[in-house]
């Protein structure tokens, strides 16, 4: 089934959205296609998939992880609605310091590839969200980091309140002191 890829207003992080198919039992749609994103230039290896529950106003984020094991992410929502982030941390990058934002659903069935050099997170819009993640590395503990989720220099424009966040993520450093080495690739 072919898939729609297109840019966001950061062009490597992209928006992906797969044909769906509904009737009366329901719907089907292909979550992963290595051939279609193959066709778009893509050539990925995923070697980790990841399942979180949320309920509204749950704030994860925002996460990444220091090469050499710089995890890119493709996030999808199956049930529920979440607002997915992404903020550039690659020195040199024209778009460095930058977020891109997107609502992702079970009922839209959108998809967002969120390559490594990118912090990640995301409010849930809906109790009991359920977000699904492929990972192109291995969560590495001694590598992963956190960025401020409320950095004014960032200014994301969260949705909705974030009224449950965990101790480390509430502590995370602000961009001026976050540590990170991503270069940016012209």
């Amino acid at each position: 089934m072919p898939v729609t890829i297109s840019q966001t207003e950061i062009p490597d992080v992209l928006l992906i959205e797969s044909p769906v198919f509904k009737d009366e039992r329901g719907f089907f749609t292909e979550v992963h296609s290595e051939r279609e994103w193959k066709k778009a230039g893509l050539d990925l290896r995923f070697v980790q998939d990841n399942v979180s529950l949320s309920a509204r106003g749950t704030l994860r984020g925002l996460h990444y992880q220091l090469e050499p094991q710089g995890q890119g992410k493709f996030v999808r929502v199956t049930t529920g609605a979440v607002f997915d982030v992404a903020v550039d941390l690659r020195r040199g990058s024209p778009t460095f310091g930058k977020w891109v934002g997107r609502t992702l659903s079970g009922e839209n069935c959108l998809a967002m590839w969120i390559p490594s050099g990118f912090a990640h997170g995301f409010v849930a819009l809906e109790d009991r969200t359920y977000v699904y993640y492929k990972c192109t590395a291995f969560w590495t503990p001694e590598l992963e980091r956190s960025l401020a989720y409320d950095d004014p220099a960032i200014g994301i424009e969260w949705p909705i309140p974030a009224t449950l966040i965990s101790p480390k993520d509430a502590r995370a450093p602000r961009l001026d002191s976050a540590e990170y080495n991503f270069e940016y690739a012209k």
